[in-house]
C-alpha cells in the first residue's frame, strides 16, 4: 500500500511537468510569465526581512563609531581595529517593498 501510495504521489507530480508539452503557445507563455511573476513576489518579502535587519543592526552605527574611537583614543591596538570600519555607512531609511 504504502508503495503505491508513493508511486501515485510521484505520478501526481510529474503531471503539470508532462501537461506543460501540449499547452498552445499563448497559454504556456502566460503560464510561464505567471510563474516567474509569483516568484518574484515572493522576493518582495525576502527584500523587506532585508531591510528590517538593515535597519535593526545598523542603526546609529556611525555615532556609535566616534563615541568608541574617542573613548579609547588613547589605546592604539582598539583604535587600529576601529580604524578599518568606514566612517559613514548609514542610509536615512532602508527602502520597503510593497506587493
Amino acid at each position: 500500500m504504502k508503495r503505491c501510495l508513493v508511486g501515485l504521489a510521484l505520478l501526481f507530480a510529474a503531471v503539470p511537468a508532462l501537461c506543460q508539452d501540449y499547452l498552445p503557445r499563448d497559454v504556456q507563455r502566460y503560464v510561464d510569465r505567471r510563474e516567474g511573476c509569483d516568484h518574484m513576489r515572493g522576493e518582495i518579502d525576502r527584500m523587506n526581512a532585508v531591510s528590517r535587519e538593515l535597519r535593526r543592526l545598523c542603526g546609529r552605527m556611525d555615532k556609535e563609531l566616534v563615541q568608541l574611537k574617542k573613548k579609547y583614543a588613547a589605546n592604539s591596538t582598539i583604535m587600529q581595529i576601529l580604524n578599518q570600519f568606514e566612517a559613514s555607512i548609514e542610509v536615512a531609511e532602508a527602502p520597503v517593498w510593497r506587493k
